[in-house]
């Protein structure tokens, strides 16, 4: 037996499901926020049920995904950058994930790799952290404006770029090169719709054993989020009022 659906005065049939929008839905024109998503029924859309898994989908591959060192070097030394490769005492992605103290250390072979003659104001480390798209979309954008902005009389020592690194790792990265100050450069864990967010963590006079109490952050560093140049500007305002105040 077959059951005819009757079109109701709208002109659909009845029984079946209507995708409703909602009424905010002008509002996703100004966030990436899941707003306003509709519902069809009692659910949401199907292709706001295809959204989310895309989304989830792209922020597990930014955990994955390996950064790929040369590429990121080549941009470097096109900027004029000497650079510096490290390694933390993780030695693979999944020691990483799971051991988060093992990423706060240099592997022994790394910490030999300092010999205490690269003296400076500023050290910037770039670490691949939980996304490393994030690193190689923004990193090489965002150090060009900071050497393009620095100050006069700032000396910044060579560009480290670190893997399986976790933000403490710039610790002992800024005090074996005898820094002033670090700036960890660092991909951040990466949200639903916003896999390639950088973050950028300053830490004064670094050494072994700093709290994440004692930093400032930058965070959201992207082509949705803060712009390379506004960060630029705001971590050299950040090192001026730090060593203005001690």
């Amino acid at each position: 037996m077959t059951r005819t659906m009757q079109p109701n005065e709208s002109g659909h049939a009845d029984g079946a499901l209507q995708h409703q929008p909602d009424p905010w839905t002008d509002l996703r024109a100004y966030t990436t926020a899941r707003l306003a998503l509709g519902r069809s029924g009692n659910s949401l859309p199907t292709e706001e049920v295809l959204r989310f898994g895309l989304a989830h989908a792209q922020a597990r591959d930014a955990v994955h995904l390996p950064l790929d060192v040369e590429a990121l070097e080549r941009e470097l030394v096109r900027l004029g950058c000497r650079t510096l490769r490290v390694q933390s005492a993780a030695a693979d992605r999944q020691t990483y994930l799971l051991r988060p103290d093992l990423g706060r250390r240099l592997s022994p072979d790394s910490a030999q790799r300092f010999d205490g003659r690269q003296r400076c104001d500023l050290a910037i480390m770039i670490g691949d952290g939980l996304s490393a798209l994030a690193v190689q979309r923004n990193a090489a954008p965002l150090v060009e404006q900071l050497l393009a902005l620095a100050p006069p009389g700032w000396t910044i020592g060579p560009v480290v770029i670190a893997t399986q690194a976790r933000v403490a790792l710039g610790d002992e990265v800024g005090e074996s090169m005898g820094a002033r100050f670090v700036a960890v450069l660092i991909g951040e864990r990466p949200g639903l719709g916003s896999p390639d967010s950088l973050g950028v963590y300053l830490t004064a006079a670094p050494r072994v054993g700093r709290m994440d109490s004692e930093r400032n952050c930058i965070s959201n560093i992207r082509r949705e989020g803060l712009d390379h140049l506004s960060a630029a500007r705001r971590l050299w305002w950040l090192c001026g009022q730090a060593k203005r105040i001690g």
